[in-house]
């Protein structure tokens, strides 16, 4: 683990799930000082409440002379901002592109400029053969981090890709919850469905192992289990609703740009790994190292094909594992 002691770190989309979580790790490394750089100022009013040693920065990643400003004696950043609804994204993806795409290249530049030592940014298992437009834009943020080691760069860049992080800000397992305070049925796409499982201290250990390891160019992937809608529909009624399995589950059908399974690494990408117990590391095309330990030809990575959870209790120990979400989220 690199030492954080007595340094400077920025999170952009820090007022967010993740942000909150990976700064509330990061306080126990003894950093200087945390920024969290975001553009809505009344969740960074709620969040100073239970962080008021942090420093606040209202900006946002599109406006890359205020990104440029909030990085100055910058150390480390956690490039975090991003629009990640699946259906916004669709009805405007040019709203994408500015914040995901040109955002995540303001935030590269600014960190080159202010020598950061290293940027992680966060991307998602829907850029991998992406077919929405948040897919897109997240798998042009990986080509863009990827690319800036390339060249001469004082600044370490790499991507972490997630699956589904339990509990985070507009994620199922919050609306099913808030469907059971209401009393209305549990809405599910398709039943076969399968998501990968990751709990946020696991996104944070993520981000946490790629900034140890990283040396320009890398993708880090977690191993995750997965189960489908179906069975953690029935495992969040049966633990939290007080009906259990009487209460209604509803199928309403895939939405635009929705995929019935999730590729973390592609086949392609599967030539040029290196497989970890809890983690694969996809390296560059510019950067491959000569140990490789590549997965047969077609091979991926998928929510299909990972370990499954099928009983309630196995997922219901991930549920209890994923904690309270904040008040704020």
């Amino acid at each position: 683990m690199k030492n954080l002691s007595g340094s400077v770190i920025l999170v952009t989309g820090g007022t967010g799930s993740f942000g909150n979580r990976v700064a509330s790790h990061l306080l126990k490394f003894k950093p200087a000082q945390i920024r969290i750089f975001s553009r809505d100022e009344k969740k960074q009013w709620e969040m100073k409440r239970v962080f008021p040693q942090f420093r606040y920065i209202v900006g946002d990643v599109r406006d890359a002379s205020r990104l440029c400003e909030a990085m100055y004696e910058v150390d480390y950043v956690f490039h975090a901002a991003a629009l990640k609804q699946v259906p916004s994204c669709e009805t405007y993806p040019f709203e994408a592109v500015k914040t995901n795409i040109l955002g995540s290249q303001n935030a590269c530049d600014a960190a080159k400029y202010n020598g950061v030592k290293c940027m992680v940014a966060l991307s998602t298992d829907k850029a991998v053969k992406p077919v929405n437009a948040m897919g897109i834009s997240k798998a042009m943020l990986e080509k863009l981090v990827c690319s800036q080691n390339e060249s001469d760069s004082r600044t370490v860049f790499c991507c972490v890709r997630y699956g589904n992080v339990m509990g985070s800000r507009g994620s199922v397992i919050p609306l099913f919850r808030d469907q059971i305070r209401k009393g209305a049925p549990l809405t599910l796409t398709v039943p076969e469905m399968t998501r990968f499982l990751m709990t946020l201290d696991q996104s944070v250990d993520l981000v946490l192992h790629a900034m140890t390891k990283a040396r320009g160019g890398e993708v880090f992937v977690r191993k995750s289990p997965a189960s489908t809608v179906q069975a953690l529909a029935e495992t969040i009624r049966l633990k939290y609703s007080k009906l259990h399995e009487r209460h209604p589950i509803e199928v309403v059908g895939i939405r635009p740009g929705e995929k019935l399974h999730e590729i973390l690494v592609n086949e392609y990408e599967m030539q040029r790994i290196i497989e970890e117990p809890s983690y694969y590391t996809v390296y560059p095309e510019y950067r491959v190292p000569k140990h490789l330990t590549p997965k047969p030809l077609g091979e991926e990575y998928t929510s299909a094909n990972t370990q499954r959870l099928k009983r309630p209790e196995e997922i219901g120990a991930l549920l209890d594992a994923m904690g309270e979400v904040e008040a704020y989220l």
